[in-house]
Formats: structure tokens, sequence, C-alpha cells
């Protein structure tokens, strides 16, 4: 299969494009129905409506099939660690969770919805989606600062019956280790034997492999200290931790989180597929299992033209979305 990655369209881009493509927002709502008729009103409205509305009270069951709540994925956020630019808040982060929505829509077939808090209590915002939660069928926590960001998983894991995950950390796992697997023919089994302090010069002296998912900077000296044929992933977004051809100097593969350069590690191959898979299967939890088979579905799928420049397929390979959730749904099986 032929796909177009070319860097073309994305080098021509200009602010104006940015912004005149921004404005208003990136989404919105259609209806599957016609309304253009007093008998459209009378089926999707009132009063036909209360007919279904009537027929949940009595069997709540039936709201799974009868209103979108259960196909729908909410991207929550508190704005607290926004891409690489930080805590800049609520209202600032909605851009990226409209986004996020757009890709559920277009790479997963799921409608999503953005929620947007202004509050960075791990209760509050438990507590909100615990209140919400007839609204949804899945979370998907997005850009919200760590530690807090892995007590607020796990409560909502235990509080609420439905699929959650936490984008930046697990959706990022699946995807770098998928491009792991086809980087590299080894990895360690154990980490810093020698049991090395420092900072990142100390760290990387003699490494095979450094993954940047932050905002800090890999000097070009930093990078010198690493083995040959080493593997820089370099994530971080807008900017990231090194550009490219400094690094390229020091390793035989590299990646970023940008889509104008190769080898694009982007959460889009992953997290469509993974809620997708665990809707269909009507699984109540993302589980390990179920990650580690959608990153190998991910790496299998740019077997067959893998290069130093082609770790992982392109996030418009439309091949990827259904992979990945074929295989979720076949670890839920399994399990």
């Amino acid at each position: 299969m032929s796909i177009d990655t070319s860097l073309d369209a994305a080098a021509t881009i200009t602010e104006a494009d940015i912004f005149d493509a921004h404005l208003g927002g990136k989404l919105s709502v259609q209806s599957k129905m016609p309304l253009t008729t007093k008998r459209d009103l009378s089926i999707a409205y009132t009063p036909g409506v209360a007919q279904v509305s009537r027929a949940i009270a009595a069997d709540p069951a039936l709201a799974a099939t009868h209103t979108w709540a259960s196909r729908l994925v909410v991207v929550v956020s508190d704005g607290t660690a926004v891409l690489g630019l930080g805590n800049i808040g609520a209202a600032a982060s909605l851009p990226v969770m409209e986004g996020k929505s757009a890709l559920f829509k277009e790479f997963g077939g799921l409608d999503s919805i953005p929620l947007v808090l202004n509050t960075t209590n791990v209760d509050e915002i438990v507590e909100t989606l615990v209140r919400l939660r007839p609204s949804f069928g899945a979370v998907n926590l997005e850009d919200v600062s760590a530690p807090r960001c892995f007590e607020l998983e796990a409560r909502l894991i235990e509080a609420l019956d439905c699929p959650v995950m936490h984008d930046d950390q697990h959706g990022t796992a699946v995807v770098v280790l998928a491009a792991l697997i086809n980087a590299a023919t080894v990895f360690a089994a154990i980490t810093n034997r020698d049991g090395l302090i420092g900072g990142i010069r100390e760290a990387l002296d003699g490494a095979d492999v450094v993954v940047g998912v932050s905002s800090s900077k890999f000097l070009e000296e930093d990078l010198a200290g690493m083995n040959d044929d080493a593997i820089i992933f370099a994530l971080s977004n807008p900017d990231p931790e090194v550009m490219p051809d400094v690094a390229r100097k020091y390793a035989a593969v590299v990646a970023t989180g940008r889509s104008d350069f190769p080898n694009q590690i982007n959460n889009v191959l992953a997290f469509p597929g993974i809620f997708r898979g665990a809707l269909d299967a009507g699984a109540r939890r993302i589980t390990s299992e179920m990650k580690l088979a959608a990153a190998h579905a991910i790496a299998e799928l740019a077997e067959e033209d893998l290069s130093s420049e082609f770790i992982v397929p392109s996030p418009l390979d439309p091949r990827v979305m259904p992979a990945v959730s074929a295989a979720v749904q076949a670890a839920v099986v399994a399990e």
C-alpha cells in the first residue's frame, strides 16, 4: 500500500493558515436524522422522543443502544501539561482537546467531545466525571500534569464502569514501544546496572536509546557519548528536545512527535483504535495486555517497508485503526 507522506504541504503552512483554520473552533454537531418535515420533528423530538425516554427509564440498558452515550468519548483536561507548553490553563487547552476529538472521529469513527475543567483538584475532577457518567462511554485523559495524572487515572478507573486511559502516558507508551520494536533488535532487561547518578550527560554516556517526552533539551555534547547506532526519540511538541539534523550525527534512527519530520511518533496511531476496540468489545477497562497488543499491531504494519526513516506507519495509513482495534478486541477475548 502506498501512503502519501510528503512534507511539501506542511512546509508551506503559514501562521495565517493555522489561525484561519481554527477560527470558530474545529468541531460541530451534525444530526444523523433529517429534520425537514413535521414528521421528522415528531420522530426526532416531541412527541416521539418521549417514547424512547420512557423505555430507557423502564430499562436503563436501552441507553446503550438508543443514545450516543455508549460510543461517546470525552477528552478531559485541566490544562496543566498541554503539549510542551506546560500549565497554560483550561481555556488555552481547548484547541488541543478539540483537535483530539476531531482525530477520534476521523481515525476511529467515534464521536467525541472535549471537556476542559477549571479545577486541578483530583477529587473535584473525579466527582465531576462520576456525575456526568450517563453522558459518555469512555474517558480519554489528556494533558494533565504528573504526578496527579497517575492518581487521577487510577481513581477514575475504580470509580467508573467504562474504559479510561491517560493518553499522554499510555498512548505515547504504545507508539514508542511499537517504534522501538522496529528500531532495535535488543532491549536491556535491566537498566542502570552500575547505579549511575547525575544529569542527562551521565545518563546518556554509553546509552543505546533515549526517549524524550518532556520540554527538556538534549545538548549535542550530551548525545556525543551515546553508543554507535543509537536510537534518539525527541518527542516533545512543538519543540523537540533536539532537532533531527543534530540527532542524526549520533544516531542510526531518529524520531520526533512532529509531522514535518520522518518517523513521527504520533499517539493518533494508537488511541483511536484502542478506544474503538475496547468499546466494540464491550470492555470496562483498558488493560496492559490490550496496550501491548496495540503496540505490536502498529509495529507489524511498518515491517514491509522498514528503514531508518520509516519505523512506524503513517498516521494517515487507513490500515492502522482497524489493525489496532482488532488486536485490542482479540486481547479482550483472550483475557
